[in-house]
């Protein structure tokens, strides 16, 4: 697999954190997080999703359950903004090197102001994207955190009595 690798791949290698690949067939064009965490045997609370927002030309990366949706209110407080939108996904591959469904927390043309929802803190291994669709690298939330400069915070918006 090795001439397959991303570059999220290879800068996980360089720095010696150890990951498993879960490939999965994109080819029905279900791509989205849930579709995602079935097709490679994972709980949805265990695969992420990597979501790209800014405050005017400052970028920041959350990291949520695939299940879940983010909270733009605990967002913009957790980057030490007073509100964060989410980027345009035209804009997606621009800022990140990335496309929608192959976007990872990992080998961004930058590094981001990055964060991990809280629930991640407490798992043995997380998925998150390998930065190709079709390809997930599961790995210790921990040693991600410490390869993107990530904090745990809580990301998702409550579920009260919808």
């Amino acid at each position: 697999m090795a001439e397959n690798k991303t570059n999220a791949m290879r800068i996980l290698d360089k720095s010696g954190v150890p990951y498993s690949i879960l490939g999965y067939d994109p080819g029905d064009g279900e791509i989205h997080g849930t579709a995602v965490a079935e097709k490679i045997g994972r709980p949805p609370g265990s695969v992420f999703k990597t979501l790209v927002a800014h405050q005017r030309n400052q970028i920041y990366v959350f990291v949520i359950p695939v299940a879940e949706e983010l909270d733009l209110k605990k967002a913009a407080k957790a980057a030490g903004e007073k509100k964060v939108e989410m980027l345009p996904v035209k804009e997606l591959l621009k800022w990140t090197g990335y496309v929608r469904g192959g976007c990872s927390p990992v080998g961004m043309k930058k590094l981001y102001p990055t964060f991990l929802d809280a629930s991640a803190e407490g798992l043995d291994k997380m998925a998150v994207s390998a930065g190709r669709i079709g390809t997930q690298m599961e790995l210790d939330p921990g040693e991600l955190a410490r390869q993107v400069n990530a904090r745990f915070v809580p990301l998702i918006k409550e579920t009260d009595n919808e």
